[in-house]
């Protein structure tokens, strides 16, 4: 057994530590279960863990920010929020540096590293302008498939029987275990594509990626039906969002219904058909609400009615505010470039965000200034002047700490991975693929715009731009929260310069220009194994 789960981390999570290291670092009965996998606190450690992990992951870069709105190019560098060097500069291997007024280069510059490929690539090397924002650990999945191989492995002990655990209790974990193991394959394909994919506990040989769609199918059938065995939400409000539940389930299962649809064109119906279904199943549920938009400091602080699943971030107790390591993570919250004082403390040396968003972008989400989101989530909305624009939809539980100059922190708020309203607009987009003109999309596109006391949209129209529309819907009211490019990809206007600033020819998008890099650690050991080819070489 021990043999087994050694080939397996060298073979398929294809980490950059070699056997020992990695034994070192790892307890072996941890991984086998010998001496686990006994009690319901064994069960509850070890998805704790797991959600740990995924925590962890997310929070070493700015995800959101890299998978939304940064690489899609609506995001500007803001010429008073730190200087830093240019991004032609440093293509040509010089450096020149402009005056500094807040301290910083990389924050200023991050919107640059998307915008053009060989700049995404220049961010990815070591020792550039931009490290704080590490976005070269996006390139690494070694993580994720820690996390599949725990699941596996807690799925695999249930299988085999676990005495402590009643029937009731050992369906739940198991379902929960699924969930965590699909939302992670999940994360993996709208990265890179094609994926490892494995289910076995003790995978000994080596194994090639799979087709993203075919690992999306599985994904799909391997948690459809045991969504049933997860609550339908947690009365017990520390639960909710941050524990799976069948409305996390059956959120997660519409997203992947959505992403294949965009791949897979011969049977998109069928999965138009399943996510409306499943839109009708969350939404006749009632458990899952949108509060009132003048209770959003609620939603981002965690734990609301209206979230389906998040990675739970507090202040209260999960980072010392002395700690330097959590001080770092200051560059993982997407807000973190859009605030400056007085939702950055102090004021003398948070006088600035360091980026806005284009005019250009927010005239076309917002035609109609009469939106309240306006108001509750962005100062200065249609300005580009880095000392009065800003983001605060992520801002409005600020921490506050004038009497520490060195302290960096942003506000106290949670990272939001689904909500009740993402799961609403796709049962929208749906239909609206069904149906150019339905009216339950319509009705649906509107529960949304009526929570921003937004006009509605005209039922009965005709004229053809639902689709759009509800697209613009999602970009608007998921912005900052990670699913603006992988909209843009799956939907495929990510071809067209209408849809986003970054755009991706149909040569790009085919030869996986959406995709991002695989480290290369990934070939060790693994002769089956092949990294993501558009960025190789120079023939991007």
């Amino acid at each position: 057994m021990k043999k087994y789960i050694i080939c397996l981390f060298i073979i398929v999570s294809a980490s950059q530590y070699g056997c020992k290291k990695f034994l070192d670092i790892t307890p072996i009965d941890k991984l086998t279960g010998n001496n686990f996998y006994k009690t319901k606190e064994d069960m509850e450690a070890n998805i704790t863990d797991m959600y740990g992990e995924l925590f962890d992951k997310y929070t070493r870069t700015s995800f959101a920010g890299a998978t939304g709105e940064f690489r899609s190019g609506e995001v500007i560098p803001a010429a008073e929020g730190g200087a830093g060097r240019s991004a032609s500069a440093l293509i040509g291997g010089h450096t020149r540096q402009t005056p500094n007024p807040q301290g910083s280069t990389d924050k200023q510059n991050v919107p640059l590293t998307t915008v053009n490929d060989r700049y995404l690539l220049v961010a990815l090397a070591t020792g550039n302008a931009w490290d704080g924002y590490n976005f070269r650990d996006l390139t690494r999945w070694d993580e994720y498939y820690r996390v599949v191989q725990s699941a596996n492995l807690m799925i695999s002990k249930i299988d085999d029987g676990i005495e402590a655990l009643t029937a009731e209790e050992a369906k739940r974990y198991k379902a929960e275990a699924k969930f965590i193991r699909c939302f992670t394959y999940f994360q993996l394909v709208r990265l890179y594509g094609d994926v490892v994919y494995y289910t076995n506990a003790f995978q000994k040989d080596p194994l090639p990626r799979e087709n993203m769609v075919t690992v999306i199918k599985n994904c799909i059938a391997d948690l459809k039906d045991f969504r049933n065995d997860l609550p339908l939400t947690f009365a017990d409000p520390s639960m909710r969002g941050v524990r799976a539940s069948r409305g996390a389930a059956i959120g997660l299962l519409m997203n992947m219904n959505m992403w294949n649809a965009g791949f897979d064109i011969a049977n998109r119906t069928s999965y138009y058909q399943e996510t409306a279904a499943l839109g009708k199943e969350i939404m006749d549920s009632k458990a899952f609400r949108l509060l009132p938009i003048n209770e959003w400091a609620k939603v981002v602080k965690g734990r609301s009615e209206e979230s389906l699943f998040e990675l739970f971030r507090t202040l209260n107790y999960n980072q010392d505010l002395n700690d330097p390591f959590a001080q770092a993570n200051a560059y993982s919250p997407f807000g973190d470039a859009f605030i400056h004082f007085p939702y950055k403390q102090p004021e003398y040396t948070h006088r600035y965000s360091y980026s806005v968003f284009s005019t250009e972008y927010m005239r076309k989400l917002y035609p109609d200034e009469s939106d309240l989101r306006l108001t509750v989530w962005f100062v200065a909305p249609f300005d580009q002047n880095a000392s009065t624009f800003q983001l605060r939809k992520f801002a409005l539980n600020t921490f506050a700490d004038a009497n520490n100059p060195n302290l960096d922190l942003n506000p106290d708020n949670t990272y939001l991975i689904m909500r009740y309203s993402d799961a609403v607009l796709l049962r929208a987009e749906a239909l609206a693929n069904l149906n150019p003109d339905d009216p339950t999309a319509i009705e649906c596109l509107n529960l949304i715009r009526g929570r921003a006391v937004a006009p509605p949209y005209p039922t009965g129209s005709g004229d053809g731009n639902l689709k759009d529309a509800i697209f613009l819907e999602r970009s608007k009211e998921l912005m900052g929260e990670g699913s603006r490019y992988f909209d843009l990809v799956r939907t495929k206007r990510v071809l067209s310069k209408e849809w986003t600033d970054n755009p991706l020819t149909s040569d790009k998008f085919n030869r996986g220009g959406w995709t991002w890099p695989i480290s290369a650690d990934a070939l060790f050991n693994n002769p089956k194994m092949s990294l993501n080819t558009y960025w190789i070489g120079s023939g991007l």
